[in-house]
C-alpha cells in the first residue's frame, strides 16, 4: 500500500504549482485566476529511500521498486462550497477519497498574483476550508439519518450517528472515538474531518529557510498540527535542474530538504506507517504498512494468498543486511532470525516469508 495525498486550499494559492513540482510533471495548469483546476490532477511519486537503493547493490537484484505516494490537485475551495458555491460538489467529493490532506495556504504577499479575498491571512482561509468541511460533514451525516430511519436502523446506530451530529454542529473533533467499529462507520459515512491533514504554508523565496510573521502565526494558531513551511516556485525549479545540480542549488539557498521529502517524511509520521523490503536477485521492493502491523498481515500486502497460507517469516533488520551483506551471511552471523504471525514488523526489517504452496 501507498497513501493518497489530497492537495487542497482557496484558488490561487499554488497548488497546482506545487502539485507539478512534487510529480516532475507540467499536468496542472498553473494560471492566475480562480478555478483553473477543475478536474483533479493526479500524480504518483517514487517514495526515495537510501536503504531501498542499498539493499538492490547487495542482492545484485534485476529490478528496484520503491513505495509510492499519490498526490492529488483537488479544484480551489471558496466559502459556501458545502452547498455547491465554486466547484463545491467536485471538491468534496475527490477530498473524501484521499488518505490525508495538506491544507496548502497563501503566506506571501504578490500584488501580480490574485486572491479570493482582498487580504492575505492565512488563518481565515484555513478556518474557510475547515468551516466548509465541517458543514459537508454535517450534511453528510443528516442526510444519512433522514435516509437510514426509514430503513430501521438500530436505536444504538442512531443513537452514535446523533452524537456524531451534535459534536459536528459545535465543531467538535470526532477523532476521540476510541472504538475500532465507530471509527470505521465514520470512514464509510465518508467524512472528510477525520482525516489527518499537514498544513503547508507556501512563503516566497526569502523567507523558505526561516519562515515569515505568517507562518508564525499559523504555528501559534494551529499549534498541535503537522506543519511544512515551502515555496512553491523553488521547488518548481528544483524540479526543472539535473540531479547533479539540485544538491548545489539547494546549498545555495540553505534548505536541506525539498518539499517532496518533507511530505512524505511527515506523512509517514501523520499516517503511523511503516516501510519493510522484500530484497533477492530477481527484485529489492519496499513495502508500506501500518505501524504495529503483524507479520502475517504485513505478509498481505504482498499476496493475499501468502496471510492464508502464513507458516513464518525470516527476518533480518537492514542494518545487519547490510553489514553482513545480505541475508545469508547474516544467518551465518546469528542475525537473521525466525518469527511468527505476531511477529510486529518493524520499519526497516529485510523479510523473507514461508507460505505453504
Amino acid at each position: 500500500m501507498g497513501f493518497k495525498c489530497g492537495i487542497v486550499g482557496l484558488p490561487n494559492v499554488g497548488k497546482s504549482t506545487l502539485f507539478n513540482a512534487l510529480t516532475s510533471s507540467k499536468n496542472a495548469q498553473a494560471a492566475n485566476f480562480p478555478f483553473c483546476t477543475i478536474d483533479p490532477n493526479i500524480g504518483i511519486v517514487d517514495v526515495p529511500d537510501m536503504r531501498l537503493d542499498r539493499l538492490h547493490q547487495i542482492s545484485k537484484s534485476k529490478k528496484k521498486i520503491n513505495a509510492n505516494i499519490t498526490f492529488v490537485d483537488i479544484a480551489g475551495l471558496v466559502k459556501g462550497a458545502s452547498k455547491g458555491e465554486g466547484l463545491g460538489n467536485k471538491f468534496l467529493s475527490h477530498i473524501r477519497e484521499v488518505d490525508a490532506i495538506v491544507h496548502l495556504v497563501r503566506c506571501f504577499d504578490s500584488e501580480n498574483i490574485q486572491h479570493v479575498n482582498k487580504n492575505i491571512d492565512p488563518i481565515n482561509d484555513l478556518e474557510t476550508i475547515k468551516t466548509e468541511i465541517l458543514l459537508a460533514d454535517i450534511n453528510q451525516v443528516e442526510k444519512k439519518l433522514q435516509k437510514n430511519m426509514k430503513k430501521k436502523m438500530t436505536s444504538k446506530e442512531i443513537e452514535f450517528l446523533e452524537e456524531v451530529l451534535n459534536r459536528l454542529n459545535k465543531g467538535g473533533d470526532l477523532n476521540d472515538f476510541s472504538d475500532n467499529e465507530k471509527q470505521k462507520t465514520l470512514r464509510e459515512i465518508g467524512l472528510i474531518s477525520i482525516k489527518p491533514y499537514i498544513i503547508v504554508s507556501n512563503v516566497d523565496e526569502r523567507d523558505v529557510k526561516n519562515g515569515n510573521n505568517y507562518t508564525k502565526k499559523l504555528k501559534e494558531k494551529f499549534p498541535g498540527q503537522k506543519h511544512i513551511v515551502i515555496c512553491a516556485d523553488i521547488e518548481d525549479q528544483i524540479t526543472d535542474l539535473k540531479t547533479d545540480e539540485r544538491a548545489d542549488y539547494m546549498q545555495n539557498i540553505g534548505l536541506q530538504k525539498t518539499g517532496l521529502d518533507q511530505l512524505i517524511i511527515t506523512g509517514y509520521e501523520l499516517l503511523n506507517l511503516r516501510t519493510f523490503f522484500t530484497s533477492g536477485p530477481e527484485e529489492t521492493k519496499a513495502w508500506t504498512i501500518k505501524k504495529n502491523t503483524n507479520a502475517q498481515d504485513a505478509s498481505a500486502v504482498i499476496h493475499s494468498d501468502f496471510q492464508k497460507n502464513f507458516i513464518r517469516a525470516e527476518t533480518v533488520s537492514f542494518e545487519d543486511f547490510e553489514k553482513y551483506g545480505g541475508a545469508e551471511k547474516a544467518k551465518e552471523n546469528g542475525k537473521l532470525r525466525v518469527e511468527g504471525k505476531d511477529y510486529l514488523v518493524r520499519d526497516g526489517d529485510v523479510l523473507f516469508f514461508r507460505v505453504n504452496v
